[in-house]
């Protein structure tokens, strides 16, 4: 889950380099999505070993 957000985070900065502000945007938002579904997951996973 962290490698997509990651890779869509490279994409946003390839994009807004390139003047694609929509793209960018796009997956900007995606990538923080996922970062956040990522860290909600790693939480529970943490809570339930202890």
């Amino acid at each position: 889950m962290l490698h997509y957000a990651v890779v869509f985070f490279i994409i946003a900065i390839v994009a807004a380099i390139l003047g694609f502000g929509g793209i960018a945007a796009g997956a900007a938002g995606i990538a923080k999505v996922l970062f956040f579904v990522f860290l909600i997951l790693a939480v529970i996973t943490f809570l339930r070993r202890a």
